[in-house]
């Protein structure tokens, strides 16, 4: 693959793992088991059991496993075609992830306030009239 494909896929590719990673560590259709995970986190008996349910919590650490599984679907390599691709690709997929799901988190924080705002605006129409 040309330099421009790499690119290309390189800016594409963490938008899917970020959906995935953000989905299953935040969102309302994973709670119960998020908040399986977040109990046997804090209360497990062993340290890899915490550890292997903290994963299943923390956006940054569950966004590795998925570019791993990723990286294993797509064969996708930066800069060089063999196992040292993987690895530069794999890093650069993961900081890219991150920084959608950080943009994704601040607009999400924008709109709610927004959103909380126009609610207060209205609640005080209502009382002036």
């Amino acid at each position: 693959m040309d330099i421009t494909g790499q690119l290309v896929c390189m800016l594409i590719l963490p938008m899917p793992i970020a959906c995935i990673s953000w989905t299953i560590t935040h969102e309302e259709v994973f709670r119960e088991l998020r908040e399986t995970c977040i109990f046997k986190s804090k209360n497990g008996k062993h340290l890899i059991q915490r550890k292997l349910f903290y994963i299943l919590t923390c956006e940054y650490c569950f966004s590795h496993y998925v570019t791993i599984c990723f990286l294993i679907f797509t064969k996708f390599t930066l800069l060089f075609a063999d196992w040292r691709g993987y690895i530069i690709s794999g890093f650069t997929l993961v900081w890219l992830a991150n920084i959608y799901m950080s943009l994704y988190a601040r607009i999400r924080t924008d709109i709610k306030a927004e959103q909380e705002d126009i609610k207060l605006k209205e609640e005080q129409i209502n009382e002036n009239e």
